[in-house]
């Protein structure tokens, strides 16, 4: 059987318990993905967010809260719990935060996404189990729900984590 691809936009996140379905997201430069999935209840999700933190702009927040690493992350996590996924079978993979080279790095993006995803999961307990971050090349991201295998793409080379 095909397998339906499902895409994560920017400041956008998707959960699904079909087997049969890939999470991907496209083009992660400084942004972040995170993927959680639950091997046991095979749920699983993927959030791409631009910005570490809803303080930024907590306006926008409301409006687009995968935007922001805690809202996107906080929502993300609470709908898988819904699904019955559990926090201590979360499998945790990220990818992105990229030194981008536009302009003069002044705000150093890439860094402050990834410090916020270790500080929203060190806020729950969690950790890290695979991650490809950082260096100055954008990535493609896919998460397989039938087994939670996650494959990054990036400069024509492919793995996974």
């Amino acid at each position: 059987m095909l397998k339906t691809k499902i895409t994560v936009d920017v400041s956008d996140a998707k959960v699904s318990s079909n087997p049969m379905d890939i999470l991907a997201t496209y083009s992660l430069g400084s942004c972040v993905a995170v993927c959680l999935y639950d091997p046991v209840v095979i749920v699983g999700g993927m959030l791409h967010y631009q910005l570490p933190s809803s303080e930024a702009d907590e306006d926008k927040a409301q409006k687009r809260p995968f935007m922001f690493g805690d809202t996107g992350f906080r929502i993300l996590f609470d709908e898988l719990i819904s699904m019955g996924a559990s926090k201590g079978r979360l499998q945790v993979k990220i990818a992105g935060a990229a030194r981008m080279q536009i302009g003069q790095n002044l705000f150093d993006i890439g860094r402050r996404n990834y410090l916020a995803v270790r500080k929203n999961l060190w806020q729950k307990g969690m950790f890290i189990d695979a991650e490809d971050v950082g260096g100055t090349s954008p990535r493609n991201m896919s998460m397989d729900m039938a087994d939670g295998t996650v494959i990054i793409k990036s400069v024509g080379k492919e793995k996974q984590l």
